[in-house]
């Protein structure tokens, strides 16, 4: 049997009499779907939620009709196109709410500023990039740009959040134990990245602030600002 199948449901969270349970499912399938980028099957899904395989069926049906999930080329469950049409007006607010964040970041640091949002169990993508008024030189990259989230120092600020994991990188435990993570030349050949979670409350953090220098000066310095920066985006998100 598969080894995806063979896993516990996924249930952290209780239905009481006033919730909906078919939706909860629903959202679980999401949930779960998120956290394997490669896809499952419906009797994976149905195990990995903790119903039969007729209801998960029903469930994957449905999801689809709505484009929230779709099926792959080897009719693998894999999430939809759907999400990001519902996904948009939520990035709308997070980009209002960070551009003065980033365009203050992008002043003091005089240097290109990021904001990224994960993407699902593997990625990030650069959801907004700020350039330095009056920086004769600075790094150049366009928001939409998407990457391993085992690279650069947005992804690892990002990992550095969760738990230690066996055999992650000495960035991420660096991170974890400092507050922001640093790379050097890992998606921009020569240029040193610093990131910095932006915090979430009751959840899992995933977006992050971050900087591209040139120098490797002052990164300790430049670390707080980043943190701080990354902070105080956490509390207008609230």
């Amino acid at each position: 049997m598969n080894r995806s199948a063979q896993s516990p449901p996924v249930s952290d969270i209780a239905v009481d009499t006033g919730m909906s349970k078919t939706l909860h499912h629903g959202l679980l399938i999401l949930k779960v779907l998120s956290e394997h980028p490669g896809g499952l099957t419906v009797s994976e899904l149905a195990v990995r939620i903790g119903v039969h395989r007729t209801v998960a069926h029903r469930l994957v049906r449905t999801l689809e009709a709505h484009q929230l999930c779709r099926r792959d080329s080897q009719r693998r469950i894999v999430l939809g196109t759907g999400l990001v049409t519902l996904a948009e007006p939520v990035q709308q607010d997070l980009r209002t709410l960070a551009r003065p964040i980033l365009d203050e970041l992008a002043d003091v640091t005089r240097a290109t500023t990021h904001l990224l949002v994960r993407e699902g169990a593997s990625e990030v993508r650069a959801l907004m990039v700020v350039e330095p008024r009056g920086a004769l030189v600075h790094v150049s990259f366009r928001p939409g740009h998407t990457h391993s989230i085992e690279e650069g120092s947005g992804g690892l600020a990002l990992l550095a959040q969760g738990p230690p994991v066996e055999g992650e990188r000495a960035e991420v435990t660096e991170a974890r134990a400092r507050g922001y993570a640093v790379t050097m030349g890992e998606v921009i050949p020569a240029v040193i990245g610093v990131s910095a979670a932006v915090p979430a409350r009751g959840g899992e953090a995933t977006t992050s602030i971050g900087v591209s220098v040139f120098e490797p000066t002052r990164i300790d310095d430049l670390g707080a600002t980043v943190a701080d920066a990354a902070n105080r985006l956490g509390a207008l998100l609230g």
